[in-house]
């Protein structure tokens, strides 16, 4: 996987409020994940878009049982 498909994602737990950074995998292409909160340990759901014509990322997130 090429360094530059990790993109630093910072944003805030839907939970605990608390400051966070992921690496998100752009190789991967648009797709739905989840992980783990640092502080509070609460599953936050990361919905990964990636664009085919100009590969911008957008990334939504919310509570684990949040739809997206």
């Amino acid at each position: 996987m090429p360094e530059d498909a990790l993109v630093p994602y910072h944003f805030h737990c839907p939970y605990c409020d608390s400051a966070l950074e992921f690496l998100i995998d752009a190789s991967q292409g648009s797709h739905t994940t989840w992980e783990d909160c640092h502080q509070c340990c609460a599953p936050i759901q990361l919905q990964v878009e990636v664009s085919p014509m100009t590969d911008e990322l957008t990334v939504t997130t919310g509570r684990d049982d949040d739809v997206l």
